[in-house]
């Protein structure tokens, strides 16, 4: 019997759904080894007998979490994917500014009919098996964690920083050319993509467990920058960390 898989989405604009369903090629392979039973962005067939959910998007409403629970008690996995689902992900920025002022800004004259409160990871709410980071998370990935769960092996995700990436793909440090980068700290397995384009890493796949905060203390001095400073270029991502 394949095991059965299920796509679900809560506050996040769905490019993750829309990774998995541009694997192309590699969407027959897998669906020779899972059968796919819910998943809205590409069927309108659902059920609610699945053995693994696949999670895009943040929390960001009370009556979520019933939904989340209720799906974490119908799959024997869950995993997070995208930065919504790991890390609460740029929806987070509301958590910064007041909930009230936020609603008035979204919603005007009907601010008063929508619910919300500080977005957060689905860790927040329900126990979370396995990860795919990144915003979009990269479809390599995706198939990487797939593949480890079906083999009953915990995926091989990189728990040290981009710069090692980056050093490996010979770029000229970001902050060398004036960009406040957030790589010392986040976690690798992008293959340093967006400062390989000449940009700088944004922090999109979440802290490295137990970074060296004495390391980047460093790069702040050798480059004139503050704390206020770099706590302020960590909002993109991080403000649900920030938040805990």
């Amino acid at each position: 019997m394949k095991p059965k898989v299920a796509f679900f989405d809560f506050a996040g604009c769905e490019g993750d759904q829309l990774q998995i369903a541009n694997l192309e090629e590699e969407i027959l392979d897998l669906l020779g080894q899972v059968e796919v039973v819910s998943f809205r962005e590409v069927m309108k067939e659902h059920s609610d007998d699945y053995d693994i959910a696949f999670v895009e998007g943040s929390c960001t409403r009370i009556q979520d979490e019933e939904r989340l629970k209720q799906i974490r008690k119908n799959a024997s996995v869950v995993v997070a994917i995208g930065s919504c689902a790991t890390i609460g992900g740029i929806n987070s920025l509301k958590n910064y500014q007041n909930l009230d002022a936020v609603k008035k800004t979204v919603y005007g004259e009907k601010a008063d009919l929508f619910d919300t409160y500080l977005a957060r990871p689905i860790d927040a709410v329900i126990s979370v098996d396995a990860y795919v980071h990144g915003c979009p998370m990269t479809k390599e990935e995706f198939l990487h964690v797939v593949k480890s769960l079906l083999l009953g092996k915990k995926p091989d995700i990189p728990n040290y920083p981009v710069c090692v990436e980056c050093k490996k793909n010979e770029n000229v440090c970001a902050f060398e050319r004036g960009e406040f980068c957030i790589g010392p700290v986040t976690r690798a397995g992008c293959n340093s993509c967006c400062v390989n384009e000449g940009t700088k890493c944004w922090g999109c796949r979440g802290l490295v467990d137990n970074p060296n905060e004495n390391s980047q203390k460093e790069v702040l001095i050798k480059y004139g920058l503050s704390v206020d400073e770099a706590i302020s270029k960590f909002r993109l991502y991080f403000g649900w960390e920030k938040k805990q």
